[in-house]
């Protein structure tokens, strides 16, 4: 019988492009909590940094967080690479 849970491997992927878009708008996980709206804890903002996978909707919340952040739009295909 096949478990359903993901190894370790497939749960981390590594340090995903988010980071580095973080850093060169010298953005903080802070900034993206407090831009916004939604129930965005500083926690899922940095889990999606260093590359642990993240539901559709978390990573959806943190995409929409840094647009307000930032005042513009990332497309998920640039944040992250999974």
């Amino acid at each position: 019988m096949r478990s359903t849970t993901l190894s370790e491997e497939e749960r981390n992927l590594g340090m995903q492009p988010i980071g580095k878009v973080l850093e060169e708008l010298d953005l903080k996980a802070h900034d993206l909590v407090a831009a916004s709206t939604e129930q965005l804890t500083h926690k899922m903002v940095s889990r999606a940094v260093k590359g642990r996978r993240l539901t559709k909707n978390t990573r959806e919340k943190v995409i929409r967080a840094l647009n307000a952040a930032a005042g513009r739009s990332f497309a998920p295909e640039r944040l992250f690479n999974y």
